[in-house]
């Protein structure tokens, strides 16, 4: 996915950030404090240090979150992860919404994704695998960035992706 991608005429992205900003209203009327990020792109990444999912932002929304995580007082402890159901069968787009969470200081940061589930094969079998699909959240013009560990990987896929490449158990 690519800024290009995500042009208004991509409704199923529209979409989701609709919702990622309507859920995020509703936690700051809770009283939490809530940051919607907007990515420009997601993407597979596998690097010696850097294994999962590749979330580039824009540089304020960077520096936001590695304030919060990074520099702050936020711990984030608990994920909510919504997945999208495929909007047109065959298709390898999936779309996800993470909600990362530090209870504590009511602090959460919201992640929309769209990625190509052939294009992150590789990684969703390693995360299946080893039971973690990380997020990093970085920008273009970096190489630094922050990550997020959710582990139950199968939540980012269709069952029948899980099915497929989920290795087999004795």
């Amino acid at each position: 996915m690519t800024a290009d991608d995500q042009s208004a005429t991509d409704p199923l992205w529209t979409d989701l950030l609709e919702d990622a900003r309507a859920i995020a209203e509703e936690y700051r009327e809770d009283g939490w404090d809530a940051v919607v990020l907007e990515p420009t792109d997601v993407s597979p990444v596998e690097r010696d240090e850097r294994v999962g999912l590749d979330v580039a932002v824009s540089a304020a929304e960077y520096e936001v979150v590695h304030d919060l995580v990074e520099e702050g007082d936020v711990t984030i402890t608990e994920a909510d992860v919504y997945y999208r159901p495929l909007a047109e069968e065959g298709s390898d787009q999936r779309v996800a919404l993470t909600v990362e969470r530090d209870d504590a200081s009511e602090t959460a940061i919201f992640v929309p994704l769209e990625y190509d589930v052939t294009a992150c094969k590789s990684v969703f079998e390693t995360a299946l695998l080893e039971e973690e699909l990380l997020t990093h959240v970085t920008t273009e013009s970096t190489d630094q960035w922050v990550s997020f560990s959710h582990d139950d990987p199968s939540l980012f896929l269709e069952e029948s992706d899980v099915r497929a490449w989920r290795p087999e158990t004795e």
